[in-house]
């Protein structure tokens, strides 16, 4: 494993692990950098869609992004990775996971943190459409979790206009980091991304009356609940505990076959130092996993620079990572 030592500096200016996190989702200004969204059909008679900034040319660097948690199209984090990419010429994509493009989906099913076949289906057609495809990618928070867990599931069959990778802000083990959240300040951030879930569920629910127990659903106050009464019978789990078991990217860290990132804050609220310990002991055994695990940064927040001129350093590091390995 080599381990990367970091040049993060933290912003004085917003102290702790909760301060940073909040700020890059409530108050940053970042204008959107896509020119086009385009959507995509999927084999169940669903859709998903991209949002695209500009044109795939052979042998530059195409930027391919997994976003975090019920995120939006005009995700900040994600277009401030189009703006550095963009910078040096490339042209990049972010997968809207089912639902998160603004539209209720279609099939009787969401997305999920060990969803890959959505992934699997772009990334092979963008391939077939671009053979000579340098394909760089990025997954953030849940995301994140999905492209590790993705890269683990190829192995050595990734195809090989993969050519680098990076995960930020992983909830590498998903059961330890609900429980965490669910004490604490951390239980602002799940009411946060339940009352949304919720809310998505009920309009679900006037397509698929018996998706789940709606009592059960009003009722969950933890995202143990939620996925226990939606989110693992719906996927085919036998509810939260296994979901949790069988979609932790922890579990296929061993197999990834291309270099990648592994890009986490010790402080960041979502997840547990313990579990952190573990993934570096893991990387370990594989020389193709990079550690750069800062000491402070939040979840997703890496805010760095001053008040009148932040700055967000994960964006600009991630991509200095998959053009040069550095």
């Amino acid at each position: 494993m080599p381990e990367l030592i970091s040049t993060f500096k933290p912003a004085w200016w917003l102290p702790g692990p909760h301060l940073p996190t909040i700020w890059g989702k409530m108050v940053r200004r970042r204008p959107t950098v896509h020119d086009r969204l385009e959507r995509m059909e999927t084999p169940d008679s669903d859709h998903v869609t991209l949002v695209r900034m500009g044109k795939i040319t052979a042998g530059v660097p195409h930027l391919f992004i997994l976003h975090g948690l019920e995120a939006r199209i005009s995700a900040k984090y994600a277009h401030g990775m189009f703006a550095e990419a963009r910078a040096l010429g490339w042209s990049a994509d972010m997968l809207m996971f089912r639902s998160c493009d603004g539209e209720v989906n279609r099939a009787r099913r969401f997305y999920h943190s060990g969803e890959t076949t959505d992934l699997d289906l772009v990334v092979r057609r963008l391939i077939d459409e671009h053979p000579d495809l340098h394909l760089v990618m990025c997954g953030v928070s849940l995301g994140g979790n999905v492209l590790l867990k993705w890269l683990g599931e190829q192995g050595k069959h990734i195809p090989a206009q993969v050519k680098r990778a990076a995960a930020v802000s992983v909830p590498y083990d998903l059961e330890a980091g609900a429980r965490l959240m669910e004490n604490g300040f951390a239980r602002v951030y799940v009411r946060h991304f339940l009352d949304t879930l919720v809310k998505k569920t009920l309009k679900k629910l006037e397509l698929y009356p018996d998706l789940c127990d709606i009592a059960k659903l009003r009722a969950a106050r933890t995202f143990f609940d939620f996925d226990d009464a939606l989110t693992g019978p719906v996927h085919g789990f036998a509810g939260a505990h296994d979901y949790y078991s069988r979609s932790s990217s922890i579990h296929f860290l061993d197999d990834v076959r291309v270099q990648t990132l592994l890009m986490n804050a010790w402080d960041d609220p979502f997840l547990p130092q313990s579990i952190l310990s573990t993934v570096r002991n893991i990387a370990r055994r594989n020389q193709l996993l990079f550690v750069d695990f800062p000491l402070k940064g939040g979840h997703v927040g890496w805010v760095t620079g001053q008040p009148w001129s932040q700055q967000y350093y994960m964006e600009s590091r991630v991509v200095r990572w998959l053009a040069t390995g550095n």
